[in-house]
């Protein structure tokens, strides 16, 4: 039997709205593949996790693409986003409720220019514990919901480039080039402290992987659909 050029291979770019999470994409779209080509399985899985409060590009890979999954997620990645200073959140970002206030009557525009100059470079990190990372088989951010105590390891990450856009206090807009692994949400609180103050992500959108661009993605309702609508007959 022929193959299809989904089980051959596909690599499908997506503009992830927001609350979506990432497996939400990778299914609405596997369920369009099977239906239309009438398949009992596909191969399919994303190059790299956007949170659900997160938009933008997300590589998807089918078939024998799916081998290529690891060299996508290793390439540079490219953010937009917003940090608002003066506050920070157990999760980093607008997922949970502020727990903590601090001043910002100190930070002038000047300090958050020199300040994100000095982000640029090779550092240790520490991911947020509301994250996807497993302990033991499992995420932490679920042991972290739950109230148990989660310890987190720092990871070596690169930012190649850290861009400040537009500054209105308490809100700081950002464009950010960086490495695979990186957590912009843990960004957004170390950027917050090293003002010693506080901070947290408020917008985040993924703009390229690579040589791949966001303009160039379909929304997933979109490219579901212009799949449900090919001719199979003529692939």
């Amino acid at each position: 039997m022929e193959l299809t050029k989904y089980q051959l291979g596909e690599v499908l770019l997506v503009d992830k709205p927001l609350t979506w999470t990432s497996f939400q994409a990778v299914n609405k779209l596997k369920h369009a593949i099977r239906n239309t080509y009438d398949l009992k399985k596909i191969k399919i899985g994303h190059a790299g996790t956007l949170d659900p409060l997160a938009t933008g590009l997300l590589i998807i890979c089918t078939g024998k693409k799916t081998k290529t999954i690891e060299t996508y997620q290793g390439q540079l990645k490219e953010y937009t986003g917003m940090v608002k200073l003066g506050a920070t959140t157990p999760s980093y970002d607008r997922e949970t409720e502020e727990d903590t206030q601090y001043p910002i009557d100190h930070i002038t525009e000047k300090a958050i220019y020199e300040m994100a100059e000095q982000f640029v470079g090779e550092q240790d990190q520490f991911p947020p514990i509301f994250s996807a990372i497993k302990q033991k088989g499992e995420a932490i951010y679920k042991k972290a919901r739950r109230g148990e105590d989660v310890v987190v390891k720092s990871r070596k990450i690169t930012f190649y480039e850290v861009e400040i856009t537009k500054v209105e206090l308490p809100n700081v807009s950002f464009r950010i080039k960086c490495s695979k692994g990186t957590y912009l949400r843990s960004f957004a609180y170390d950027f917050g402290k090293a003002l010693n103050s506080g901070g947290y992500l408020t917008e985040l959108r993924r703009t390229k992987i690579g040589d791949f661009d966001v303009s160039d993605a379909l929304s997933v309702e979109e490219l579901a659909e212009k799949i449900s609508n090919e001719d199979i007959l003529t692939e």
